[in-house]
């Protein structure tokens, strides 16, 4: 029996070294996925587009995750709602795999679909979107259940975000739930948001 353990991260290098560690621990990287904001375009220059299904992209994942493991497979993609993105896994397929080219509620009603599909409740589906929405990475497990425990002191080791905590402060700005006609946030919104969380964005 597995779990789908996922957690936010403001920063990428964080996000991409819990995708390590849990390479690490054994979970395969058919099991992992990472979805990540390119709003600041810090991964165009090596990333290739692909619209077949996040078949290819290698040179992303060598510019930006070194070689090997799920990180080798990095894409870069533009899901509506979401922005560009660079994205590598069974939960970014989900979204834009045969999705790719749909109307914009059904590329991006994908990964909340899917987030839901694999245990997470509508409100931490819709929080993980929104998330990412406004910058941030999303990293998804589905860890045995012998590895559950490992695989969230992971995320949590990486510093991953306090979910009770930034969705108090999504709603004490107004937000409610994901919106995927809601325009991506631009880099300047993004920085102008984490400096309220006392965080700083990457530079790559």
């Amino acid at each position: 029996m597995s779990k789908t353990v996922s957690a936010l991260f403001d920063h990428y290098s964080e996000a991409s070294a819990a995708v390590k560690d849990l390479e690490a621990i054994g979970i395969g990287r058919d099991e992992i996925s990472i979805v990540a904001s390119n709003a600041h375009g810090q991964h165009h220059a090596e990333a290739r587009s692909d619209h077949t299904g996040l078949g290819s992209g290698t040179a992303a994942g060598a510019a930006i995750g070194g070689a090997g493991g799920l990180l080798a497979g990095l894409c870069l993609l533009a899901i509506p709602g979401l922005g560009p993105v660079v994205a590598a896994g069974w939960l970014a397929a989900t979204a834009v795999g045969a999705g790719v080219g749909a109307a914009a509620g059904a590329a991006t009603g994908g990964i909340v679909d899917a987030l839901k599909n694999a245990g997470h409740s509508d409100e931490d589906a819709n929080f993980y979107a929104e998330g990412i929405r406004r910058g941030g990475t999303l990293v998804s497990a589905k860890a045995p259940e012998d590895r559950i425990a490992e695989a969230e002191a992971i995320l949590r080791r990486h510093k991953a975000v306090d979910r009770e905590t930034r969705v108090t402060a999504y709603r004490n700005s107004g937000w409610t739930r994901f919106d995927a006609s809601a325009p991506a946030y631009s880099s300047e919104e993004i920085e102008r948001e984490r400096a309220t969380y006392g965080t700083v964005t990457d530079r790559f």
